[in-house]
């Protein structure tokens, strides 16, 4: 048996004594508490910083598809603005109809399940939780089309590669509804954003329901997780960096990158506690095996 000695050689028995309760915890014990402390931390992510969304329709196809999940960074609008032509999920005006939900109403489990997954970020979206790219920001002045039916922003048309179902030109605005790819100048008013979604022809946005204010924001989609068949950035495009105009960031919000690194940051102390654990051990040494 292998003691524990002080510097003069002597046993330490506080030592011994804290190794000894440390053993006597069984796995069936341990297991659960670091179950809890997952739970908990997921929580806190999902509260402060990450989220995943479910994508219910096909507004923004085919940069998102029905049924991909993504990743949202709720910090990122902290310290600065959005910027254009990131992809944004917010919360629609009374202006914005409803998502329509065509899901069967869940039993008891069923509930139970869905108000999990709304502590831990992993449930379907609210009726008014929207996701669409940022077009224009606050004092931008955005219409459609010039002479080669492009959307413009401040007189600069925006080459949208990522649209590829358009909006037909030959129907004429109808403020009612956005299946025309025609709309007048919008000047964008302070605080608020002009938003679409990358499929115009079934997307209802800015275009007939009006500008999101900045504060109904949640946060900036920049990654889809899910599938993995699907696992990819969602970057701006580079047609945004030839906009210029009016629109300026507000005072004391530099325009800074967001960084998804702050789910990361709470992550390590679950990862310390689990490689501590008998838990983490067992699983360990049967995979290495």
């Amino acid at each position: 048996m292998v003691q524990t000695l002080d510097d003069d050689g002597t046993v330490d028995p506080w030592r011994r004594r804290a190794r000894r309760t440390r053993r006597q915890m069984p796995l069936w014990q341990e297991l659960p508490l670091l179950l809890v402390v997952a739970f908990c931390l997921a929580v806190l992510i999902r509260t402060f910083l990450l989220q995943a969304f479910f994508i219910p329709s096909g507004s923004m196809e085919d940069t998102l598809l029905v049924g991909d999940r993504v990743l949202v960074n709720k910090v990122v609008y902290d310290v600065r603005d959005p910027l254009r032509g990131e992809v944004v999920v917010f919360r629609g005006t009374d202006r914005w109809a409803p998502q329509v939900d065509d899901q069967p109403k869940p039993g008891v489990a069923g509930r139970l399940a869905r108000t999990v997954g709304d502590l831990v970020g992993v449930s379907r979206p609210g009726e008014k939780d929207f996701i669409k790219r940022v077009i224009g920001l606050p004092g931008d002045r955005v219409q459609c089309c010039d002479s080669q039916g492009r959307v413009t922003v401040n007189g600069t048309p925006l080459n949208e590669t990522y649209v590829l179902r358009d909006s037909p030109l030959d129907l004429p605005p109808n403020p009612a509804e956005c299946r025309s790819r025609r709309f007048d100048e919008v000047v964008v008013p302070p605080g608020q954003l002009f938003v679409m979604g990358d499929h115009r022809e079934v997307s209802q946005d800015a275009r007939c329901q009006g500008p999101v204010p900045i504060d109904n924001v949640v946060g900036r989609a920049f990654m889809v997780v899910w599938p993995s068949s699907r696992w990819s950035a969602l970057s701006v495009p580079s047609t945004f960096e030839d906009v210029t105009g009016p629109a300026t960031a507000s005072p004391g919000t530099p325009p800074v990158r967001p960084t998804p690194q702050g789910g990361v940051l709470l992550m390590l102390p679950l990862a310390a506690a689990l490689r501590g654990s008998r838990a983490f051990r067992a699983v360990s040494s049967s995979r290495a095996t």
